[in-house]
This record gives C-alpha cells, structure tokens and sequence, in this order.
C-alpha cells in the first residue's frame, strides 16, 4: 500500500509527521509532495519528497493525504483531505473551512463541530465521505503532561492576516515587551511563517531572558512548555486549547466562550492574570469546546485517519465527482501539466 502525503506549506509538515509514522508502522510506503518549492527546504531526511508530477505518477500512490485546499485530479489514488487547521473563522463561508472544492473522496474531521457540517455537505452532494478520526497534528501533543514552571510562561502566538494580527499592532508589542520586563512571567514568541521579515526582525530584536523568540513550525512543545496561550486569531489557539490551557486573545474575530477576549491593549496585564488564575466559568466553556472540537487524547488520530482510508478503498460508495474545469486548469498551470489524465 502506498500513500502520498501532499502539502504546501511549512506549517503542514507537522500534520504529515505522525501520519508518516503510522503508515511506516504498519510497513506502508509513504512519500511526500509539495507544490510549493519555497517550502521544500524545510523537509527534514526522514522525509522522502518527490518533486515532479511525473515522480508521483510512476510512485502511483493508492491513497493522496492532503493538508492544503486542492489537489491535482490527475494524481493517482483516492483524494483525503486531512486539513490544514481548526476551523477559526477567518474567512467567510465562500472561501472557510467548509467550502467544498470538488477535489476530495473523504474527508476526516477532527470533532463533531467539524463532522456535522460536513456530513450535510456530503448528503448534498453524494461525491464524498466523512469519517470522524481527530487530527493527527495534535497525536504528538497527547497524553496531556502536568508541568510545574518556576515561571508562568506566556505563549505569544500571532497570524499573518494584517487587520487581525497581534504581532502586527506596535502597541501591542510594546505592551509585551513591557510586561516581559517585569520578571512576573516568562514569554515564548512565534510567528506565522508569512508573516512580513520587518515583524519577524523587530521581534527577534526584542529577545533577552524572559522573552524568546522561537522560529519554528513544530509548536506542539512549546504548547507543553506554556501555562497561557496570548493570541489573536489563528488556529494555533484551539491547537493550544486542546491541552484544556487558558487562553487571552486581543480583538478576536470570533471570540468564544472559553477565550478571555480583551479589545484592548491595556487590558492585557490583568487578562493575563485572570488566565493564569484559571477562572471557573473559562475552564468550564474550555471543556465543552474541547469535546465538539476535538474529543480524542489518545493521540492515535493518525491510525484512526489510515484506518478510514483502508475501509474507503474496499468500500467506496460515491458518485463521480464535478467537472471542475476552472480549479483543474488552475492546478495544471501551478504545476505546468497540460496533459487532461
């Protein structure tokens, strides 16, 4: 059996990782494809990444995991959308999380807040499945770990979308930077690997004892590290979330029940105490958001994603799927392919 995990960006190969290594346990073949060539230097050697169409072709994978919103009609194999975030409502429906593109044989959710949508969707149009299996991103962050810092650590996570961004409101920055100089907590910084090098210069300048600034797309250990989550909008805060951990947000798009939501910057000290003191009502919304999104600390999503695959290709029961003109055109001059098959 051989999969093909395809993905665009950097901060997808933490979702391929766990995948790669259930299908490796199970003496599968499993190699990557990225569309993307900017992206490919971040692959690390156990990683092995086919960079032509015609590679993928003669690989003939029977199973396509995909982290991104397309994928080329003409690659062999089933078509599984695996996902590349939560659902955080950045975006409307036209171009959200449940926007269906016509690429896809099955879809695995990652939680009942996901699985019913799509299973309306999959009534509607009768060309794929849903398989609830959890996300395999999020195998690495489970069993849950008790840790005692002799420092609250606060986890700054920011998006790249401008109007939304934390990292991107100088006052806000400047509230951090003063708040990490008063040796009451500990911050970890990341960013979007998008986001603009003048944010991400400026804040690797802001680095001293209390305040780093961690340049990685494998955030998962320092979710383990941190008490509190501080963010804006972005789906590292339900991947935060998850661990039943705090978090404040600064003018979120969305704010839901379990975030301290503050509009604004001044309100961040006390927020962040308030977080820290893990106020009942927060904890208890946290609970019932953990459950509709994401129910599973097995950490065995992965088995569970391979699994829905195998079952799909003996059982597979859907109609053929939309002609797709425009997105197949525009996928073959991504991939400079003119060939229809």
């Amino acid at each position: 059996m051989k999969f093909l995990i395809y993905i665009s960006q950097p901060y997808s190969i933490p979702i391929g990782r766990p995948l790669q290594e259930e299908i490796c346990a199970r003496g599968y073949s499993v190699k990557w494809f990225c569309d993307e060539v900017s992206t490919r230097k971040h692959f690390g050697p156990k990683e092995e990444l086919l960079v032509s169409v015609a590679a993928v072709k003669a690989y003939c994978p029977e199973v396509v995991l995909v982290a991104t919103n397309t994928v080329p009609d003409f690659f062999p194999g089933i078509k599984v959308q695996i996902f590349h975030g939560f659902s955080v409502g950045k975006r409307g429906e036209s171009r959200g999380h449940f926007n269906i593109r016509g690429f896809f044989d099955l879809y695995c959710t990652q939680g009942p807040s996901t699985t019913k949508p799509f299973e309306d969707l999959a009534k509607k149009y009768h060309y794929f499945q849903v398989v609830q299996t959890g996300w395999p991103k999020m195998d690495p962050l489970f069993p849950l770990e008790q840790r005692e810092n002799s420092k609250p650590v606060v986890m700054v996570s920011s998006t790249f979308t401008t109007q939304l961004s934390l990292a991107q409101n100088k006052e806000a920055l400047q509230e951090i930077a003063r708040l990490s100089r008063l040796g009451k907590w500990k911050f970890i910084v990341t960013l979007h690997p998008k986001m603009p090098k003048e944010v991400v210069m400026h804040v690797q300048a802001m680095q001293h004892d209390d305040f780093l600034f961690c340049d990685t797309v494998d955030l998962i250990p320092l979710f383990k590290q941190a008490d509190v989550m501080l963010s804006d909008t972005t789906s590292a805060i339900v991947e935060f979330a998850l661990q039943k951990k705090p978090v404040v947000t600064l003018n979120n798009n969305q704010p839901q029940p379990y975030m301290i939501n503050i509009t604004e910057v001044a309100a961040m000290e006390k927020a962040i105490e308030k977080a820290l003191g893990k106020p009942q009502e927060s904890m208890q919304a946290l609970e019932s958001f953990v459950a509709q999104t994401h129910p599973y600390d097995d950490g065995k999503s992965s088995a569970r994603v391979v699994d829905a695959c195998l079952d799909f290709l003996h059982t597979q029961q859907i109609q053929p799927k939309p002609l797709n003109l425009v997105r197949r055109y525009q996928i073959r001059k991504k991939l400079h392919y003119w060939r229809w098959h």
